[in-house]
């Protein structure tokens, strides 16, 4: 996000607004998303995040100035208030209570691993593509999660609680 808005053109100075903005917007949606998450199909919550994430991977691929960046970055925000508070919850509440810290201890070592992967193809298409490149291919990911959990539905529609 942040070599996105320099790559616009956006003063080194002004570099700290990206995180700020991003914090901000995934900050304001976490909670009223945990709320929500107690009331409606967590499935659905989570696709809705999913969603958010593809557009602010086109926005942000697409991007000429830096309006287009600034709402890439809190649709990448709004993202991460839907997912991430959504998949700690799926975690606690799907892994045996005697495995529970077990269960969060496989997940985060999961998704550093993850990360660091993704990073690494994300710098590289950076490098051999553009920014354009890099963001369209997370908004490729995020298309092939989205037909996983489809795929997947089937066998998350016997929990009640999902």
């Amino acid at each position: 996000l942040i070599l996105r808005a320099q790559s616009i053109g956006l003063p080194i100075v002004l570099i700290p607004i990206v995180l700020v903005i991003m914090s901000l917007a995934y900050s304001l949606s976490a909670y009223p998303i945990g709320v929500l998450s107690d009331r409606v199909n967590r499935l659905t919550l989570l696709v809705l995040g999913l969603i958010l994430l593809l557009v602010a991977d086109l926005a942000l691929a697409f991007a000429s100035d830096l309006v287009w960046v600034g709402i890439g970055v809190v649709f990448w925000g709004l993202h991460m208030g839907f997912t991430q508070g959504l998949l700690a919850t799926l975690i606690a509440e799907t892994a045996p209570a005697e495995l529970r810290g077990t269960a969060f201890g496989m997940f985060n070592l999961i998704t550093g691993v993850a990360q660091l992967v993704a990073s690494v193809v994300a710098g590289t298409l950076w490098d051999m593509a553009d920014p354009q490149g890099t963001f369209l291919a997370g908004a490729a990911f995020t298309l092939l999660t989205l037909a996983g959990l489809f795929v997947i539905r089937r066998r998350l529609r016997g929990r009640a609680d999902v």
